[in-house]
């Protein structure tokens, strides 16, 4: 190791390169040619990430280290990849289901490695949930199993652009079922962690906190629902009186417009739809996915594995940019605290 380009306090961020035949490796070896201030490791077959930076005419130093405790800071072009074998041929752009337990295995070690402390961050890249269960794997999703492999947590979905940011109370739901998931419980559960998070990880002291009613206009006095009044608004007037920065319950049409959101560091939308088109319209592809509620953090790309542009270099590595300088923002944060 080169002491000069070790630094012990730098952030630690460890990669799990995603399923090997989307544009995970792609978007690695592109995002990489970057300058970050801090000591990247992927978990992730070195061979791999090696032939598709060549596929894609990227020239890339790819190096397998014995333990991510051994990286150096980072620098644009290396790749220090501790070692996930693909136990099949990887061909871009085509799903092998022999592969999931790769992938798996990428994410554990990445998030084994914050666990135990070795690594300050981890940053998911795409995989393929349909090619994971074919293989014998029963995965819902990123989100859900690194929190089974953490043993303590309540995951809060939180999409992030550079200007908005914006959880969820309910997530992959049906919208039939999303009136029976408001509770006075459940929210309290993910406004408390939203305010701890936010505290901690962007430094907001108190954070301001948006919070959408369920109905059209935050159920118009009852005239359009009664979780407003049921529900949410006794909630909100209890938090505030121990000292939470609260605003709503808002109707969701006016809760995004830019008036709005400059007295807001976050908005948490009662469900899905209500909340995530507006902060990916406002930045698709720029948009980062961050799992509060945690014991370790982690960021995400927002979009999936997009097969099709695997191997051609057309893959844009925008979202993984910034979910690593992300990454690195929080791991920073939290170290000095």
């Amino acid at each position: 190791m080169n002491p000069e380009t070790f630094n012990p306090g730098q952030p630690r961020i460890v990669l799990s390169a995603g399923e090997p035949a989307g544009i995970g490796p792609d978007i690695i070896v592109q995002a990489l040619q970057s300058e970050f201030d801090a000591i990247i490791t992927v978990v992730g077959d070195s061979a791999v990430i090696a032939e598709r930076a060549e596929k894609i005419g990227i020239r890339a130093n790819v190096k397998q280290i014995s333990a991510a405790n051994t990286a150096v800071a980072h620098q644009p072009g290396n790749i220090q990849i501790l070692e996930s074998l693909c136990p099949l041929p990887v061909i871009p752009g085509e799903i092998d289901a022999g592969n999931s337990g790769q992938v798996i295995d990428c994410i554990n070690q990445a998030a084994d490695l914050c666990i135990n402390g070795t690594c300050d961050a981890m940053v998911t890249a795409p995989v393929h949930k349909a090619a994971i269960n074919d293989g014998g794997i029963k995965f819902s999703g990123h989100t859900e199993w690194i929190a089974n492999r953490c043993g303590r947590g309540t995951p809060v979905m939180m999409l992030a652009s550079p200007t908005l940011r914006v959880c969820l109370a309910t997530t992959h739901l049906p919208l039939s079922r999303v009136p029976g998931a408001i509770s006075s419980q459940g929210l309290r559960t993910v406004i408390e962690i939203m305010h701890r998070d936010l505290s901690e990880l962007y430094q907001f002291h108190p954070p301001r906190i948006g919070v959408c009613g369920l109905n059209p206009h935050a159920g118009e006095d009852g005239y359009l629902g009664m979780e407003e009044m049921q529900i949410i608004s006794p909630l909100l007037e209890s938090m505030r009186a121990e000292g939470i920065h609260l605003v709503g319950p808002l109707p969701a049409d006016t809760a995004f417009t830019e008036s709005q959101l400059r007295e807001l560091d976050a908005v948490l939308a009662m469900y899905h739809d209500q909340g995530l088109p507006v902060v990916k319209h406002q930045g698709f592809g720029e948009v980062v996915n961050v799992t509060l509620g945690l014991p370790i953090t982690r960021t995400s790309v927002d979009h999936g594995t997009a097969l099709s542009l695997a191997g051609t270099g057309r893959a844009s590595a925008e979202s993984m940019v910034n979910s690593i300088a992300l990454a690195i923002q929080f791991a920073s944060n939290k170290l000095q605290t």
